[in-house]
């Protein structure tokens, strides 16, 4: 029986979410020969930690399901004692790295794979708060239904249980890397009300994220295809796809990973939307086969992006995505002509050479990402508002956004250098943490 592992990284009060995600675990450990570990990596206040931990105590009991509900501090403490072992290089900041004080949404996940190899788990499989599943007839659409049917077979193997093979047969004895799909609802970034005020300033905003050399045209495709995930067509049946995935039609709330992870982790970087797709990119550039499935999670935004200090916590967030851009655009330009070259003789990511792009990306001019914070300043100006006070914000922080861009960048790749490291601490420590108690433990 192989060990999964169904994580719910979050920051936020989600017991609904976490019922969901308990019906999902009992799915998989009901149908198919795995022994799910529910992981909650919980960043939230006493009270709420406490509303979570009462929810997922209340989970019916199934067998082969184990619940871990971690907190901020036994996180902490399992990373202390997996950086120590690893030995690597500034374990300080490899531990500021991996749980930074601030809002990191590559470092949340990072957790997830290093405590997914310390409990025996070869695949992770995460899903989101600020989502829930899709329903047909009553019952709810779970995504881990194709994630195990294909995940980590040989692709020429999972190939009979798809709806459609659409994999060149020269990849075909390469494992499936990666099985998701997207969302349907509300846009993965909450900017749709730039839209209903002035879609050419959207058009402006959305299509900064797009390399400086693209024409037009485009930039203009990049826009309309942004953060729409699936539109809004419900489920109604089955349908998956073996392929090469393309990056923009699947998302991280609806994602899973077979031994990629444990090869190259997600970038560090805080406070910036978008930091945690890039695996999902490496994925395709490294021609490694998945599966593309139709079970669309349902994504929406809570209250808190939209008012007060919460707006300004977002929109930050959202310009230092575009500036990530500069230096992400330029890695995918290199993943991508490496082609097959990213792999070795067994057929798994080379991370040196991750680290390699990632390295020489922070050598860049910075001068395309001083242009996208002006029209930025520019287009929010436009629309005035909260917007425009968001620029005036901006304004006196530019220079040190731009050193954060470029610093990120430098961190992401120590990471990945120190990865294989902390990957095996954590794999060879195995679960240094207090074990579930006996009504959360379901063997």
């Amino acid at each position: 029986m192989r060990r999964i592992c169904l994580t719910l990284p979050t920051n936020r009060a989600c017991t609904a979410m976490i019922r969901a995600i308990g019906a999902e675990a009992a799915h998989a450990a009901e149908h198919f020969d795995v022994e799910v570990h529910l992981l909650v990596l919980d960043s939230c206040t006493a009270p709420v930690f406490a509303e979570h931990a009462r929810a997922l105590g209340e989970l019916p009991p199934v067998p082969h399901v184990v619940v871990h509900h971690l907190d901020e501090a036994a996180q902490r403490d399992f990373l202390r004692r997996v950086v120590g072992d690893a030995g690597v290089t500034k374990p300080e900041l490899v531990l500021d790295l991996m749980l930074p004080a601030e809002t990191s949404y590559g470092a949340c996940t990072n957790r997830a794979f290093l405590i997914a190899a310390a409990l025996g788990c070869r695949s992770v499989h995460r899903r989101d708060s600020d989502s829930r599943y899709q329903t047909l007839g009553g019952a709810p659409v779970f995504p881990i239904h194709h994630e195990l049917r294909s995940l980590g077979k040989r692709a020429g193997d999972a190939a009979p249980g798809v709806s459609r093979d659409a994999l060149d047969p020269r990849h075909a004895h390469k494992p499936v890397a990666m099985v998701g799909s997207s969302f349907v609802g509300e846009l993965s970034v909450d900017v749709a009300e730039i839209h209903r005020a002035d879609p050419a300033v959207y058009a402006d905003v959305v299509g900064l994220w797009a390399p400086g050399d693209w024409s037009a045209q485009a930039r203009q495709q990049l826009v309309d295809e942004s953060f729409r995930g699936a539109g809004t067509e419900p489920f109604r049946r089955d349908h998956s796809v073996l392929t090469l995935v393309d990056p923009m039609r699947v998302d991280m709330c609806n994602i899973s990973f077979h031994q990629v992870h444990e090869r190259v982790p997600l970038p560090p970087a805080t406070n910036t939307i978008g930091s945690d797709y890039f695996l999902i990119h490496l994925v395709h550039d490294a021609t490694l086969p998945g599966v593309l499935h139709n079970r669309n999670i349902v994504n929406f935004h809570t209250g808190e992006r939209r008012t007060g200090p919460g707006f300004l916590a977002y929109q930050t967030r959202f310009a230092k995505f575009f500036l990530s851009m500069l230096y992400f655009n330029f890695v995918y330009d290199r993943m991508a002509r490496a082609d097959q070259a990213l792999l070795d003789d067994d057929q798994q990511v080379r991370a040196a050479a991750i680290a390699g792009f990632v390295r020489e990306s922070t050598e860049l001019d910075p001068a395309e990402n001083v242009r996208r914070l002006d029209v930025l300043d520019a287009s929010y100006r436009q629309l005035g508002g909260k917007y425009a006070a968001f620029a005036d914000a901006l304004a006196p922080r530019r220079d040190r956004l731009l050193h954060e861009a470029r610093q990120d960048m430098a961190d992401f790749a120590l990471l990945i250098e120190a990865w294989a490291a902390l990957v095996a601490a954590s794999r060879a420590a195995g679960p240094q943490w207090s074990a579930p108690q006996p009504d959360r433990a379901r063997r």
